[in-house]
Parts: structure tokens; sequence; C-alpha cells
């Protein structure tokens, strides 16, 4: 097993600007600005909210959850380690003192906070808080490494950002933003799930009990298959809710019969490529779904 100094006295630190940037995991970023934006779009009369203070909320968002995503490699370096797919982060290789990164996310969660309770409103700033507290303490900290159903429960904090950009607009909870939160959250398991198939060994190796780790493939798979064919219902939702019209509805069913589809491959198949497929499709599907849901706004 890889080591790392997790007392870290022996570091100096040699971070560059990218490293600093790279903690705050710009992919996972990038669906976060999406989705939270297309849940200011959606909110009712968003073109009431002036334009520089919905790309301070965007901002705001989009920073919040770099911050947490920095806390969360703080406290996994020692997994990070010996994981190939994140062997080489800044901290496992020692380029950063964790008290750095530590500082660093605790800093931008705080500001982004503030920033988006003093631009928009506070129940906006109260969501943001909540989906960071529930990343950083209920997923990174207790559910990762003590459950199976550590990525049901904490994806939650990733589902946050659509109801964080309608309250944004808002300043209000509503069935029409829960059923953001909605798509986001049951999309989640099956999204990560497939990873975890491919990524099996990686998991094993680090002891972080991923379903496939403690149940094994085919129980996986089928689990998989459950909240894939939730997902039908759930992506049809905000047509049932009044967000959205029959073109945003033709598209959901078709997007999602194919996620399905595409589990159904998963299923049946002896090796991890249909997996991957899934995964790489997953990430499309959600764009797509949410992109459908602007255009239908449109």
């Amino acid at each position: 097993m890889k080591e790392i100094d997790i007392d870290n006295n022996n570091i100096l630190s040699e971070a560059s600007v990218s490293d600093y940037f790279s903690l705050l995991k710009p992919r996972v970023m990038s669906l976060v600005v999406f989705t939270g934006f297309a849940g200011l779009w959606l909110a009712p009369n968003p073109l009431e909210l002036h334009p520089v203070l919905a790309i301070v909320a965007i901002a705001c968002l989009a920073i919040n959850a770099g911050a947490a995503g920095a806390i969360n490699m703080w406290y996994d370096r020692d997994i990070d380690a010996v994981m190939k797919r994140t062997e080489n982060r800044a901290l496992p290789l020692n380029k950063m003192h964790p008290d750095e990164a530590l500082t660093f996310g605790i800093v931008l969660s705080v500001l982004s906070v503030m920033m988006m309770g003093i631009a928009t409103n506070w129940v906006a700033a109260g969501l943001l808080a909540f989906a960071n507290f529930f990343y950083v303490f209920i997923y990174t900290m207790w559910l990762k490494r003590s459950t199976p159903q550590n990525i049901v429960i904490g994806g939650a904090a990733g589902a946050f950002p659509p109801m964080i950009g309608w309250a944004a607009v808002t300043g209000d909870i509503t069935m029409a933003s829960i059923s953001l939160f909605a798509i986001i959250f049951f999309w989640t398991p099956p999204h990560f799930w497939a990873l975890a198939l491919f990524a099996n060994a990686d998991y094993q190796r680090a002891k972080v009990p991923m379903l496939p780790v403690t149940h094994g493939e085919a129980h996986t798979k089928m689990q998989m298959m459950v909240y894939s064919i939730i997902m039908i219902p759930i992506s049809a939702a905000p047509y049932f809710l009044d967000i959205a019209g029959k073109g945003y509805l033709i598209a959901a069913l078709i997007l999602s019969a194919f996620f399905l589809f595409t589990n159904i491959r998963v299923l049946f198949d002896k090796t991890y490529k249909s997996a991957k497929l899934m995964f790489s499709y997953s990430v499309f599907y959600l764009f797509a779904l949410f992109l459908a849901l602007m255009i239908d706004k449109v």
C-alpha cells in the first residue's frame, strides 16, 4: 500500500496555482454550475434578478462546491493515496500541506455563503451552507467509510444546486424546485455505481464500502436497474408540476429510456465495457435533461 505522510510535519508546500485549482474539482464544479444555472433560469421571472447578481450567485455556488471538494480531498488524502484514479492529486503526492487545503476550503466556504446571502437572499445562502455541511460532514466524514448506502444518502449534497439557483431568484423552496433536486438525487446512485463497478479494485484497496465491494456486482447491477426505472417518472415530474411542456416530456422519456437501456446492457455484460459506457452516458443524460428544461422554458 502506498504511504502518505498523514502527520505532514515535514512537508514543504510545492503547490502551484493549478494544484489549488484542482482541489476545487473543476469537472464536478461544471455540473454544479450548469444545474444551478438551470434552477435559476427555470424559476418564475428569472430576469427579475439583476444579471450581475445572477452571475455572483452562480459564482458563489461554484466556489462553495469547490470548497467542499477541497475539504473532501483534505479528509480523504489517505485513501486517495491508494486509489489509482486519485493517487496523483496534490495531497497524496505531498505537494501541499494539508492545513493549506483545509484552510483554503473553509475560507472559500464561508465567503461564498456570506456573499450569496448579501447578493441574493438568505434562503439561498442557507441551502448553500447546508449543502456544504452535508457533503463535508454527512457524506465525507461519516457515510463514505461506514455504509454501502453512502452514495445514496450522500448524493443529496450534489442535488442541491438547482434548488439553490431557484431560491436565489424566488427566496423560497417549492415542489417544482424539489423535483429538480429529485432528478439529481435519484440519478446519482446508478451514475456512481457504474463507476464503482469498473473501479472496484480501487475501492477494495481503500476499504471504502461501495456497494460492489460489500454486496457484489450482481446485486449492484440490480440496484442500478431499480434507480434507472425510477428515473423515468422522476424525470417527467417537471411536466406534471407545470414547469415544463410536452417538448421536455418527450425528450425526458427518450433520454430516460436510453439510460435504462444502458443499464440493461450492464446487467448482462460480464466485462466492464458497458459500465464505462453507462457512466459516460449518465453525465450526458443529466446535462441533456436540464438543457431540455431550459430550452423548453425559452
